[in-house]
């Protein structure tokens, strides 16, 4: 199976995780924390889509690919995103999950605040993510995926 195959793969299960934690699991046990567990399986599903896309072109040496992930992404962002029919709206959402993950691998402190998860950086700057927001996520990773994959398919 190619690199690309199998991280198509995981981006599907990973999705129907993140699906699955958010149409399900939550509304059931409505644990506020159990939101950045669902970020998080939507960012690895957005990551291996990524991922996916970038191995299926350097395959059929459309891109080149580099050692640095943000070298990488910056390729992905300029040159394959347009390609697989994303809208200049969706490429700042998939940069907003990218960053909201870093910043929540590195920040100080997490807590909950009504119906919301805030998350609170070294310099004090909050973010804060709800279930609609993390709906509006999983949408955006389903399009996502639908696209890379009817591209794939489609070649």
């Amino acid at each position: 199976m190619e690199k690309f195959q199998e991280n198509l793969l995981q981006a599907i299960k990973t999705l129907q995780i993140a699906d699955h934690m958010a149409y399900v699991t939550y509304p059931l046990v409505n644990e506020k924390r159990l939101l950045l567990k669902i970020f998080d399986e939507i960012y690895k599903s957005i990551t291996s889509c990524i991922n996916a896309v970038l191995n299926y072109e350097y395959l059929y040496k459309r891109i080149k690919l580099y050692n640095e992930n943000n070298e990488n992404l910056q390729t992905f962002m300029n040159r394959c995103a347009k390609e697989y029919g994303l809208t200049n709206k969706q490429i700042k959402d998939i940069k907003e999950i990218l960053e909201l993950n870093q910043q929540h691998k590195q920040s100080a402190m997490e807590f909950v605040r009504k119906d919301r998860i805030v998350i609170l950086s070294d310099s004090l700057g909050t973010r804060t993510v709800d279930i609609q927001k993390i709906k509006e996520y999983l949408l955006l990773a389903k399009e996502f995926l639908m696209r890379t994959n009817n591209r794939i398919k489609q070649v």
